[in-house]
């Protein structure tokens, strides 16, 4: 009965040895190195009482487009390709799905200012499960989810996220005339 048991610690010591390892492969992959991205040298400063805790716009649709990208076809530079053909300004980018060869996300890292951004990058066939985000000023600010049959994982859309099979992306374009280009500044609080 001993020399069971000794087996089945030494079995179940030896499967989680490679179950670690094989989990730090992974992330080892994927997972580059942390960069600090200071946007101003107020980053640290204390919020600003004459900035709103909660600042609410509205408005309507005027025109709601959908964007097909073919294969090969990088994702953000498809949707500023469409931005600057269809001169959007403002819009919410309502959804996108699809399939990748490869993808380049970024994710926040940290709790405190300056924040810090890990950067995930890999070749691989991946599902573009979600795609979601804002064009604020002509500028593009997006976030996906991508999936394997591993993992998802989340985060800023970056430049090298290539199309496989296609990508499919819906926008709603909003009027030039709403103030929304601070929203996404981390500086604004």
């Amino acid at each position: 009965m001993k020399t069971i048991l000794h087996n089945s610690r030494i079995s179940f010591i030896i499967v989680l040895f490679i179950v670690l390892v094989d989990h730090a492969s992974i992330l080892a992959q994927s997972r580059l190195t942390e960069e600090i991205k200071e946007i101003t040298t107020e980053s640290d400063q204390p919020n600003n009482e004459a900035v709103p805790g909660t600042i609410i716009t509205s408005g309507n649709f005027e025109r709601i487009i959908i964007i097909r990208l073919k294969h090969q076809m990088d994702v953000l530079a498809g949707l500023n390709e469409a931005v600057k053909q269809e001169q959007i300004k403002n819009a919410v980018i309502l959804s996108g799905i699809g399939s990748l060869t490869s993808y380049h996300l970024h994710a926040v890292s940290n709790t405190t200012f300056p924040s810090q951004n890990v950067y995930y990058k890999e070749s691989k066939p991946t599902d573009l499960v979600s795609l979601s985000g804002y064009i604020f000023d002509g500028r593009v600010h997006a976030h996906m989810t991508v999936s394997d049959e591993d993992r998802a994982l989340g985060g800023h859309l970056e430049s090298g996220n290539l199309v496989f099979t296609f990508a499919i992306i819906t926008v709603g374009i909003l009027s030039d005339e709403m103030d929304v280009g601070r929203f996404d500044d981390k500086s604004w609080r």
